[in-house]
């Protein structure tokens, strides 16, 4: 679940969210799962721009993650097969983004991977509505998103001044972060994002999260009930298996991001 950035000075309760998830294993807990979204996700990048990562760079970041969640190796190579129609089983996937509400106005982007789009629309039909949120039309909230690179960062690992250095000169448009995070946070735009994470690496930094994903140009600040219910909309969304990413723009206090994820 991507990392979400929102607000010019202030980092959103959602990419909060995600940190506190990884540090918690929630991924490698569910590793089975998150092999059949990497693997989606490979199948749909090798069938629109071919099989070589070399000259197709949607693909190569697809096994980079791919890579970095420990999928094997002949995983990644049959799903590049599939998406090629090498495979036994050639896969066809449609590409979908739903959006939608959440409780206290929050807005919600799902982007999904499925074989079935009257099964997968009527599931997160019913999970928003579970929720106390709504799934709405086409547009309805994609307009308060852009999409950009994230590239978070520990702060343990450099000064900001040297992170400041190295991603400016790469081509960054920013360097943020809040003083209570333990995390400074790099936003490219979607065409930098490979120079720019290449410039940190090269660095000696390692990334806890590097992907272009969509950042909400801002957000509403949920708390009580409201944040208890939008959280457990983002985890029945996450946990979907034709969900590959859920964008949303709330913010919710660290305290109580904690204590859900307890």
């Amino acid at each position: 679940m991507p990392a979400i950035w929102a607000g010019s000075t202030s980092m959103s309760g959602h990419s909060k969210w995600h940190n506190i998830r990884l540090r918690k294993g929630a991924q490698d807990a569910r590793k089975g799962k998150v092999f059949t979204k990497l693997a989606r996700e490979i199948i749909v990048a090798a069938k629109e721009g071919g099989g070589n990562p070399d000259t197709n760079s949607r693909l190569r970041l697809a096994i980079e993650k791919a890579r970095e969640a420990s999928m094997p190796v002949d995983n990644i190579k049959r799903a590049i097969q599939r998406g090629t129609g090498e495979g036994d089983d050639a896969a066809n996937y449609q590409e979908m983004v739903y959006e939608g509400y959440a409780p206290g106005g929050t807005a919600v982007m799902v982007s999904v991977l499925t074989d079935n789009k009257n099964r997968t629309v009527s599931d997160l039909r019913s999970i928003f509505s579970r929720n106390g949120g709504s799934l709405g039309e086409t547009g309805c909230v994609g307009w308060m998103f852009d999409q950009k690179g994230l590239i978070t960062i520990e702060k343990s690992q450099v000064e900001e001044d040297t992170l400041l250095e190295v991603a400016l000169e790469a081509g960054a448009e920013d360097v943020r972060s809040e003083a209570d995070s333990d995390t400074y946070e790099v936003i490219t735009a979607p065409e930098a994002f490979g120079p720019v994470r290449a410039a940190i690496e090269e660095h000696g930094l390692k990334p806890s999260v590097a992907e272009v994903t969509m950042l909400p140009q801002t957000t509403v600040s949920l708390e009580g009930k409201e944040a208890e219910q939008v959280l457990r909309l983002m985890e029945m969304l996450d946990d979907h298996d034709d969900v590959q990413q859920v964008y949303a723009n709330f913010d919710i206090a660290e305290n109580e991001l904690e204590a859900a994820a307890a």
